[in-house]
């Protein structure tokens, strides 16, 4: 039996490393997403991806809010919010696995990059591309370097169910540029009024420049505003226009997200090449008048939202990459557990 032991902790390590998810795009996690524990009812899914499947030539009724495999179907815990402190900043984590997240395994598989490596040298050698490839493809983040990453953003609708947001109340209010790229992101909140009671419904999107398949990205949150909001509503959203070629053209004020490339409910149309002599690509950044950061521009005019203070939720930060030390405790940790119900049977 004591020659045995350490074969079994070997193979119960070979076991637990094939049961983590290492490819695949990419998702803002956040305990306030939704189907942060995948899509099969009743089951906490450490090693899900179902969120971060792309959406492509569907329709209307399928992408929105991610609904071609039922992720707007699972909503987050009750009470579990993704706070948004006016004029402040939150964290996210962008991977292609709740895995590689501290959202799952007691963050023992989380790296500099949201594939659970570290990746020294992406963007900058052959880490992540593969043989003849410009584009880095491990992780799939659509982009050749830092950079060329086309921008992220996320968008606000101020009612708290889930099927009363429209394209027309749900208005970006925050782009982070040269995302996606490493798994922490933070973006920055303008001075947004309160939420109602239950809570806001938010959205993650994404537009990759190339590199693939051209398509979009949109997921759905419970959200609220915490801290000293705003006393000026957000007005309604009109859809963004492409304006590299001609800032004057560029959409000011409130601005929907980009829905493109979809069998029907598109709110932006693109053709031809870029001033770069790409094909165009409706990115979330000044090509379609987002700014980089708070978008400031957004509200009504002020009295328009009631002032106030909402204490924030006593919950723990984002923690950043654990060091080797921790993840090599916290899978031993695991490959023990797998021991003991061996031992047990």
């Amino acid at each position: 039996m004591i020659l045995r032991r350490p074969t079994m902790m070997w193979v119960s390590v070979a076991l637990l490393g094939n049961t983590l998810g290492v490819s695949g795009h990419v998702a803002a996690w956040h305990k306030g997403m939704y189907c942060l524990n995948g899509t099969t009812p009743g089951v906490d899914d450490s090693n899900t991806n179902a969120a971060v499947q792309p959406l492509f030539q569907l329709q209307e009724s399928d992408w929105w809010f991610h609904h071609v495999n039922e992720c707007d179907m699972f909503p987050p815990t009750k009470g579990d919010f993704l706070e948004l402190p006016a004029n402040g900043e939150f964290t996210v984590e962008l991977a292609v696995n709740r895995a590689f997240t501290t959202l799952s395994y007691n963050g023992a598989n989380t790296a500099t990059f949201g594939d659970g490596k570290d990746h020294p040298g992406l963007g900058v050698t052959l880490d992540g591309k593969a043989d003849g490839d410009a584009c880095i493809s491990d992780p799939n983040i659509h982009t050749q370097n830092e950079t060329m990453a086309a921008g992220t953003i996320f968008a606000i609708s101020y009612v708290s169910d889930l099927t009363q947001v429209t394209k027309e109340n749900l208005v970006v209010f925050t782009a982070l540029y040269h995302t996606p790229w490493r798994r922490l992101a933070t973006y920055k909140v303008p001075n947004l009024p309160a939420c109602p009671e239950e809570g806001c419904i938010c959205a993650w999107g994404w537009v990759p420049r190339g590199c693939g398949e051209p398509n979009m990205y949109m997921l759905g949150y419970r959200c609220r505003v915490v801290g000293d909001t705003g006393d000026a509503a957000v007005a309604p959203g009109k859809p963004p226009v492409w304006c590299e070629d001609d800032p004057s053209r560029c959409v000011k004020g409130a601005k929907q997200m980009v829905f493109w490339n979809q069998l029907e409910g598109n709110n932006v149309q693109v053709s031809g090449v870029d001033l770069a002599g790409e094909p165009k690509a409706p990115t979330y950044n000044m090509r379609m008048g987002f700014a980089d950061g708070p978008q400031n521009d957004i509200f009504a005019e002020r009295g328009s939202a009631n002032p106030t203070y909402i204490a924030p939720a006593p919950t723990p930060t984002l923690s950043g990459s654990a060091s080797s030390k921790t993840r090599g405790i916290s899978i031993m940790a695991v490959v023990l557990s797998v021991l003991l119900v061996q031992i047990r049977l």
